[in-house]
């Protein structure tokens, strides 16, 4: 069965619809999955070295306080997940694109769903700069992915690529992530793997 899951790495939803993803499809171990990232910004617009979270926190909710409730909400599905997010470790709004490089390269390897979970705990658990090459080359490394492969990953042509599929989103008018599609079914938000797991079923018949 073919899954598109449109993620960004910076969304704390996205990372607890992964973590419920993963639930769902433990029910289903007969079953051969095809899981695709397709790539999604939040911000498109970001800065390539990011700016720091508490101009970001003003720019998009005009301020910490106006975030927080939301926040909480997040945090709280977040533990209903098995992730406790640690978002005041956060100390900096990268921006991803190089995060969606290596989650692409890391297909070639079958390695995406190890390499994006760490992604997104690095950040979101870890409070590190998933913007700084540094900081996934490690990713990368602990993974088996050489440092040279990663580098050379990051071109041109891979670039573009990236755009090329960031584009694919804006086509099917997804304007929020984490948005899944499951064999013929669309699914939008940080649903329950409860929820994707009776689409997954419905689809296999």
């Amino acid at each position: 069965m073919k899954i598109n899951v449109f993620a960004d790495t910076i969304c704390g939803w996205c990372f607890i619809g992964h973590r419920n993803l993963n639930t769902a499809l433990k029910k289903f171990p007969k079953v051969k999955f095809d899981i695709k990232h397709i790539p999604f910004q939040l911000n498109p617009d970001m800065p390539i070295e990011g700016i720091s979270r508490d101009k970001y926190l003003e720019i998009k909710f005009g301020g910490k306080d106006n975030a927080t409730p939301m926040y909480e909400n997040m945090r709280l599905k977040g533990n209903e997940s098995g992730i406790n997010l640690n978002l005041d470790k956060i100390k900096k709004t990268p921006n991803t694109i190089l995060s969606h490089l290596l989650i692409i390269l890391s297909e070639q390897f079958n390695l995406q769903n190890e390499i994006k979970e760490k992604i997104y705990q690095s950040y979101f658990i870890n409070g590190l700069d998933i913007g700084d090459i540094n900081v996934l080359i490690d990713i990368a490394k602990e993974n088996y992915i050489a440092e040279n492969i990663f580098k050379d990953f990051i071109n041109e042509k891979n670039i573009e690529l990236i755009n090329s599929k960031l584009s694919t989103a804006k086509e099917k008018n997804i304007s929020g992530v984490p948005f899944f599609e499951i064999g013929k079914d669309f699914i939008s938000g940080a649903q329950s793997s409860i929820q994707l797991e009776n689409v997954i079923k419905a689809n296999l018949n």
